[in-house]
């Protein structure tokens, strides 16, 4: 309990300190280039009647800002409108909030924007969509980049069937900045956005992405790589998920009580509790070692954490030292950065020096924190991943 306490204090002040801001009404803008101009996002909301965004299109005209895209939102009183705009260089994200404000907008929201944003809302969509039929890991990935920078929590249903916690609607709810949808095995999807509420429009869209992930079921892609080890032997690195359920807990009865403890910091009674949690792509990806004989004898686990991002491994006690968890470290750090995650953090005890070597092994800038011996290790991610094939021997991929 005392482990857990400190590392779960170690916990909420990282995620304090990474939280969104709650106003960016004020942001920045570079500084001055002459003949530069600069992206921003910006959301307004205006009067539902004729010559509103007409009055706010031309006191944007007035300070040179080109709008290149709009989106509406109908509310109950007034209307949603999202723009992207490219405005002088000059001209600070408090100079548009003024001339919208003047014009009439209300509740302005507005940040810096990039060439991503550039891509028409329907093609984001369906790119989306695309993205979370190949994969069910995929599904938090996809709503946060649908809805902006959000924290995506998910909650299992309980045990034994029974109604979604909470007491979700069918349907999902809508309640300002959060949004709650039913997942696919019963529980509960719940999406925050402090900084800016939600609109119908959008939970429409994310509800739409959760339903077409339940019609389409259990899926991971069936892409694995085959290794040689140093000393010969082959090994093959794949996807897992909640199927491997039965290898993963034969695994758990072939490893030591040590090794138990230092992957999940607790009674390793409870080991085989975690893995249905662990395995499942709704809380994020797995990676599997299995030998030539089908044997699972490690996991790799890139999870979800809300608005992180954490990597976690087991290997079984034959097979450390081989280089195997540093190959599922690099793998699951890799997918992390296809993902688009900014950083990784790993949650482990300060003699666990496997681990502590495979995080320093990445070659990216780290960062420590320390508390009665829990030791979270941070890795960011500015980076690509260096290749582990030659270290490992040879490698394909059927």
């Amino acid at each position: 309990m005392r482990r857990f306490t400190t590392a779960f204090r170690a916990w909420r002040t990282r995620r304090h300190e990474n939280a969104p801001p709650t106003d960016h009404t004020g942001s920045p803008a570079p500084e001055p280039v002459p003949g530069a101009s600069t992206l921003w996002r910006m959301r307004t909301t205006v009067q539902d009647e004729p010559g509103s965004l007409a009055a706010l299109c031309t006191a944007l005209a007035g300070q040179r800002v080109d709008i290149l895209s709009l989106q509406t939102h109908p509310l109950a009183e007034g209307t949603v409108d999202e723009f992207l705009l490219r405005a002088p260089g000059e001209l600070p994200a408090s100079g548009i909030a003024t001339a919208v404000r003047t014009a009439g907008g209300t509740d302005t929201w507005i940040e810096r924007a990039d060439a991503h944003d550039l891509v028409d809302a329907p093609t984001r969509v369906l790119g989306l969509a695309a993205r979370t039929a190949l994969d069910a890991a995929e599904l938090p990935l996809a709503l946060r980049q649908l809805l902006g920078r959000c924290t995506i929590r998910s909650q299992p249903a309980p045990a034994g069937g029974g109604r979604a916690p909470g007491g979700v609607p069918v349907e999902g709810a809508l309640d300002d900045t959060v949004l709650r949808l039913r997942a696919p095995e019963g529980g509960v999807i719940t999406v925050e956005r402090p900084y800016l509420p939600f609109t119908p429009t959008e939970f429409a869209r994310a509800r739409a992405l959760v339903e077409l992930d339940a019609r389409l079921g259990p899926r991971v892609p069936h892409g694995r790589d085959v290794l040689t080890l140093a000393e010969g032997a082959d090994i093959t690195v794949r996807r897992a998920d909640t199927r491997d359920l039965e290898p993963a807990r034969a695994m758990h009865e072939r490893c030591s009580d040590r090794t138990l403890r230092l992957r999940y910091h607790g009674p390793v009674g409870d080991a085989d509790r975690y893995l249905n949690h662990l395995l499942s792509p709704r809380f994020g990806r797995t990676l599997a070692v299995q030998t030539a004989s089908g044997r699972v004898v490690g996991l790799g686990h890139l999870l979800w954490d809300g608005d992180e991002t954490e990597v976690a491994l087991i290997v079984e006690d034959a097979w450390q030292r081989r280089g195997v968890g540093a190959e599922l470290l690099r793998r699951l750090v890799a997918m992390a950065v296809d993902t688009g995650c900014g950083s990784v953090y790993a949650v482990t005890q300060a003699s666990n020096t496997g681990m502590v070597a495979a995080m320093r092994g990445l070659e990216l800038p780290l960062d420590y924190q320390v508390e009665e011996g829990t030791l979270v290790i941070t890795a960011r991610l500015g980076e690509p991943v260096a290749s582990t094939a030659g270290e490992l021997g040879s490698a394909s991929a059927p």
